[in-house]
């Protein structure tokens, strides 16, 4: 049975940091790609960062502009999002996804919020 587990949401200020977390089962997570993705009330599923499967190859969504980092764990199955300098607009639930076409899952999400 395939898990993700999103882990380290939380409500913050504006300027904060956090580290969001995600933790995957029933796959090899080695031969996945992992993603972020986020999405805010009333809006569309939006892409946020993805790391190869063995995470030498990191990409970003626009928005980010340096502020976002993800790293991957293999030895332990997870994946993270190290989030600095929050702004109002990052609120949204955070969801984890693992890629590996034609297969891909995802976990249930991790809500942050930031107020300002």
């Amino acid at each position: 049975q395939v898990q993700l587990v999103e882990s380290g949401g939380a409500s913050v200020q504006s300027g904060a940091s956090l580290r969001l977390s995600c933790r995957g089962s029933g796959f090899t997570f080695v031969n996945y790609a992992m993603g972020w993705y986020r999405q805010a009330p009333g809006k569309e599923r939006e892409y946020v960062a993805s790391a190869s499967s063995e995470g030498g190859v990191t990409s970003y969504g626009d928005f980010v502009k340096g502020r976002f980092t993800i790293t991957r764990d293999n030895a332990i199955n997870t994946v993270y999002l190290q989030m600095t300098n929050l702004e109002p607009d990052d609120t949204a639930v955070y969801f984890c996804n693992a890629r590996r076409n034609p297969r891909s899952f995802w976990g249930q999400g991790t809500q942050v919020t930031v107020s300002s």
